[in-house]
């Protein structure tokens, strides 16, 4: 199973993961072949990446947490940011409000803040029942539920990095928790706003980054968000060097958690599609997180997060330093960039130990099987 974007796949290959729809529920299933009249439906669909089984990778890669588990944690985060636009949109629009339906709208938010609390501790208790936890699977995003998506993927990722950390169970839960709603203020930023496919102007851009403080004042009454929960929303956005928002604040000015939450969020955000650009290869956004650890990012953080993410997972096409194309077929336990690796560019079907060819070294992803 490797994962492509589509416009890369060819028709007869077969679907290697399920592609759900807007509701979690199963639209086409792993096995399908995928035709060009479906493919294109699922470019209609705002889905620019898949995963796919062909003759060079059939290998099956688990996610971190069950399937069911993620389709209803982004359902948990989708109505709780539904409400907070509701919520929003009858603030705006009731200067003489109603303290009946105030109070009605408050306890219709603790409703869903409490259920996304039990969300937390069933993924923790999830992601901790797996042993060794690596992260070598890309979630598959839709334009319109990237955001949901993308706060769940958020979540796990930190988590994954948190429990390496060894936090203890209620600062995972509180991470966890965090960093669901961690864009919940994203909600009522213009659309226009959100999906723009060009660069922000400088007025765009200061109205984007109101989501923190937004957000963080939606949350900040609710008993049921603990504080460190609630300063994720607000803090995700700044930098270790003092360049990030709302605040500039820097290094231990930054809760730990949101420096957590920030590493997460650059990771999920670079390597999913989104309508300004074509998503990016783990190899190179991780790449991207270690160039910024000490400047945007807790260095001491990235260092830990880069041991757990696979960025050539067994599957995956790889072209090499001397030219020639090879899949990935194990990967050296804390040693990702060094796979064991088998060449697909001729005819010998040689395998090797780039741990022990040290002339050797992976320049990039290759999409397109070799020519026959």
């Amino acid at each position: 199973m490797r994962f492509m974007p589509v416009v890369y796949v060819r028709e007869g290959a077969k679907l290697g993961k399920h592609i759900y729809d807007d509701d979690g529920r199963i639209l086409l299933k792993k096995g399908a072949t995928l035709t060009k009249k479906i493919l294109n439906r699922i470019n209609e669909m705002g889905i620019r990446s898949v995963y796919i089984d062909d003759e060079f990778s059939d290998t099956e890669l688990e996610d971190i947490i069950k399937p069911e588990l993620r389709n209803k944690a982004i359902s948990a985060v989708k109505e709780t940011f539904a409400h907070f636009e509701k919520f929003s949109r009858y603030i705006s629009e009731n200067p003489m409000q109603n303290k009946h339906q105030i109070k009605k709208l408050n306890q219709k938010k603790d409703e869903y803040l409490q259920f996304l609390g039990k969300i937390s501790e069933e993924i923790i208790n999830d992601i901790l029942s797996n042993k060794h936890v690596i992260v070598n699977l890309i979630d598959i995003k839709s334009t319109d539920n990237y955001t949901y998506q993308h706060c769940i993927n958020v979540a796990v990722l930190s988590l994954v990095l948190g429990i390496e950390m060894k936090l203890n169970k209620g600062e995972l839960k509180n991470l966890c928790l965090g960093a669901m709603l961690h864009d919940i203020g994203k909600t009522v930023i213009p659309k226009e706003i959100l999906l723009k496919n060009r660069k922000l102007t400088k007025e765009e851009f200061e109205i984007i980054k109101e989501h923190t403080t937004k957000g963080y004042d939606y949350l900040k009454t609710s008993i049921d968000i603990p504080g460190t929960a609630r300063i994720i929303t607000l803090q995700h956005h700044e930098k270790v060097d003092g360049s990030g928002y709302p605040q500039g604040l820097s290094d231990r000015e930054i809760n730990k958690l949101a420096k957590i939450v920030a590493i997460a969020d650059v990771y999920d955000a670079l390597t999913s599609d989104r309508p300004y650009r074509q998503a990016m290869p783990p190899n190179e956004a991780l790449e991207y997180i270690y160039a910024n650890g000490g400047s945007h990012f807790d260095f001491e953080m990235v260092k830990t997060f880069s041991s757990k993410i696979i960025p050539y997972p067994i599957g995956t096409l790889i072209k090499l330093s001397n030219g020639e194309i090879a899949v990935v077929e194990d990967i050296i336990p804390n040693f990702p960039l060094r796979p064991k690796i088998r060449i697909i560019s001729n005819d010998n079907g040689k395998v090797i130990d780039l741990m022990k060819e040290k002339n050797l070294v992976i320049t990039g992803i290759q999409y397109e099987a070799p020519a026959s």
